[in-house]
């Protein structure tokens, strides 16, 4: 299980405990957290979990395969530090990891 604090684009912080084996989209959407929609249920055929990874986290995810990078051409404002929250499996290793919901999802 690990600790992460979701960060809506207005700054209201929500921390909570998401079990490994699920994606960092999953702990969202089982926790009503705002902002992210996950249109295709975590399928990583839309872009509408598109989050900001904090920039001290970035190095210690798997990289983006092809699919996802493709994906994100298709989200608001993406970055470098953007990525799919479907595509992050929760592990013991994310225990607090900090994630930024962007201003909108498309």
């Amino acid at each position: 299980m690990a600790k992460i604090k979701y960060i809506e684009h207005n700054g209201r912080e929500h921390e909570i405990d998401v079990s490994s084996g699920l994606t960092v989209m999953e702990g969202a959407i089982k926790n009503n957290i705002p902002g992210i929609d996950a249109d295709c249920g975590g399928a990583c055929a839309c872009a509408t979990c598109h989050v900001y990874i904090n920039q001290d986290w970035v190095d210690k995810l798997n990289p983006k395969e092809d699919t996802e990078e493709d994906m994100l051409d298709f989200a608001f404002d993406v970055k470098d530090n953007s990525r799919l929250s479907c595509q992050i499996s929760v592990t013991d290793e994310l225990d607090g990891l900090i994630v930024n919901l962007p201003e909108k999802q498309f």
